[in-house]
């Protein structure tokens, strides 16, 4: 069952104003509240964003995410170099139609996603896995995320089912066959889509 949420009025979480001025409603809202406390606890540990006050954990973990928040197929996500959780462990606190798995290979971020994970996830499966994406050996995704990650396209076409799709926050890199970029609206300029040619077989 999913835990209960014990704030009260005199411990509310400090992300929550910024939340709701994103237009954030429950249950998305207090699920991406405990996430961001959880991330705001481990500050002092381990370095996992640039951010430091919770206005710009907001910004910068879960806004700059929002423009992409349609665009994963429903079914298996597998987000690449997940760190600080943003962007697959975000869609995966917004979108109960994802089934999301989350790839970090460093051990100190890892065993932050697990405790995120723990902390703010509904009653149903988000998987942690301590390995790189040349190193995932798990079920194919429907879409791959990633976010400040520069790898080649062609790296990450195992990964996929057919008709699978990449999607990449910040810089593009270059569409190469057998992917096709799409065209997105304007207000995604910094969100970037690639799709699977299905027709182009694996390994040419």
């Amino acid at each position: 069952m999913p835990r209960p949420d014990r704030r009260t009025a005199t411990n509310a979480s400090p992300h929550r104003p910024a939340l709701e001025a994103l237009g954030l409603r429950e249950p998305g809202l207090g699920r991406l509240e405990r996430y961001l406390d959880t991330l705001a606890a481990w500050g002092s540990r381990t370095n996992l964003t640039a951010a430091r006050s919770p206005h710009e954990r907001v910004r910068l973990l879960v806004a700059e995410v929002l423009p992409a928040i349609a665009l994963p197929a429903p079914g298996r996500l597998i987000d690449i170099g997940s760190g600080n959780g943003s962007p697959g462990l975000v869609m995966a606190l917004l979108r109960e139609d994802l089934e999301v798995t989350l790839l970090e290979p460093r051990l100190r971020r890892w065993a932050f996603l697990r405790e995120a994970v723990r902390d703010a996830v509904p009653a149903r499966a988000v998987t942690v896995v301590r390995a790189r994406h040349d190193g995932y050996e798990g079920p194919l995704a429907r879409t791959l995320s990633l976010r400040a990650l520069r790898l080649p396209l062609g790296e990450l076409d195992r990964l996929l089912a057919p008709g699978g799709q990449v999607l990449v926050l910040g810089k593009a890199p270059p569409a190469e066959p057998p992917f096709e970029a799409v065209v997105l609206a304007e207000e995604r300029r910094d969100v970037h889509l690639f799709r699977r040619q299905a027709t182009v077989p694996r390994g040419t």
